[in-house]
């Protein structure tokens, strides 16, 4: 169980079996165009380095 779950006690019970998700703001958050960049650096760096080139 999470800490922010522990701190706030039980969810209350829901009907129809139907689950309560808490979202989590917590964590390292990048933009998806910064994800994309290092993905093709990376590639580029590859292809490179597959060339002989590094």
């Amino acid at each position: 169980m999470s800490k922010r779950r522990k701190k706030e006690g039980p969810a209350p019970m829901t009907g129809a079996g139907l689950v309560r998700y808490y979202e989590e703001d917590k964590g390292i958050n990048f933009k998806p165009s910064v994800v994309i960049g290092i993905a093709v650096a990376f590639s580029v760096v590859i292809a490179l380095a597959d060339a002989g080139a590094l």
